[in-house]
């Protein structure tokens, strides 16, 4: 039975990996900081296991993580910590080259010291959790593949390419044996109350305006967090060492008509006196906002035979039904120190 040590498995896309995980069979080990879009809630179904142990330890503490690595002794590695917010990191970027870049580091030498006290186990892994953004803007046409060169046009994504170079960096200079992932736009159960579409969510069950960013016109590649979940287990177990896999949900969506499909969904499962629709508010759009992504998902398809099962109109049902289900979960969250204010304006 291999033991997984999963960074930021507090986080929306780390604890639904630890959920897959555990009931795939796996021992976990998450190791989390408990920032401030952390929530053990998330884990709650798992908190109990026998396979699953939680540590607290942050990224900056190099002997935290050497303490970690040698009191749990993992198999492999998926590390998904990190500062992602886009409008944060207009706000204050430092934290972002903090946690994604030093931390990434830290982590890495941490790893290497580890493995190579170990003997160099050949069935070792260190998967490295990214982002698309790493690829900047695309026009109307074309899609990302692992081959477009990098442009990040944001903080965020500028931290996180220069994680994706270390880590390929270290497998390259040290023979580390890594393998690296692109994900588009995440959404589903558990996601944090300040990203697009539980922001839209909560505010129109709140009766507030929702927020679009300039005319809504920029296009996202939307991915089932669970359908994530399942790809990264995947690229884990059967990824090609020193290989980067770009995983798309296949459901390319301009962000007007993602607020529209929300607010028909709420029509119909909480009627209000006038259509949400309504409710839809242009505001002032995000410094360097990019104006389309869109994953090539061709290469994790053919060589790991992974494709996304979720659909977009299927996966916001379901994620409109559960935010609708778990008002305990998301009000804990709301109440949370700056959650609901415009952020990424301070430039």
């Amino acid at each position: 039975m291999a033991r997984l040590l999963i960074t930021g498995g507090a986080g929306f896309i780390g604890s639904a990996v630890v959920r897959l995980a555990i009931a795939r069979g796996y021992e976990v080990v998450n190791l989390d900081a408990l920032t401030y879009a952390a929530c053990l809630d998330n884990l709650a179904s798992v908190a109990d296991h026998p396979r699953y142990r939680f540590v607290r330890a942050d990224l900056r503490d190099r002997a935290a993580l050497d303490a970690a690595l040698a009191t749990h002794r993992p198999d492999a590695i998926m590390h998904l910590a990190a500062e992602s917010h886009v409008d944060r990191s207009i706000d204050g970027p430092g934290a972002f080259v903090e946690t994604n870049i030093t931390g990434t580091y830290n982590l890495l030498e941490a790893t290497r010291g580890y493995w190579q006290a170990a003997g160099r186990p050949g069935g070792f892994r260190f998967h490295h959790v990214s982002t698309d953004e790493v690829y900047g803007s695309l026009g109307p046409g074309g899609r990302f593949t692992e081959t477009t060169p990098y442009d990040p046009r944001s903080p965020y994504a500028a931290s996180k390419a220069a994680s994706d170079h270390l880590v390929s960096a270290w497998h390259e200079t040290y023979g580390l044996p890594v393998v690296l992932s692109n994900c588009s736009n995440n959404y589903g159960p558990f996601q944090f109350p300040e990203k697009l579409i539980p922001v839209v969510i909560l505010n129109a069950l709140a009766g507030r305006p929702l927020p679009v960013y300039g005319a809504g016109l920029n296009v996202r590649d939307w991915l089932y967090v669970e359908d994530h979940a399942d790809a990264l287990l995947r690229v884990l177990e059967a990824g090609a060492l020193g290989r980067s896999y770009n995983i798309g949900g296949e459901n390319e969506a301009r962000n007007i008509d993602i607020v529209q499909k929300i607010c028909a969904l709420l029509d119909e499962r909480r009627p209000a006196a006038r259509p949400h629709s309504a409710l839809i508010t242009h505001v002032a759009d995000r410094p360097g906002h990019d104006r389309r992504y869109a994953i090539d998902p061709a290469r994790i398809r053919a060589e790991l035979g992974w494709r996304p099962s979720v659909t977009l109109d299927a996966g916001l049902a379901m994620t409109v039904d559960w935010y609708l289900a778990h008002e305990d979960w998301w009000r804990k969250l709301k109440a949370r120190a700056g959650v609901g204010e415009r952020l990424g304006v301070a430039v």
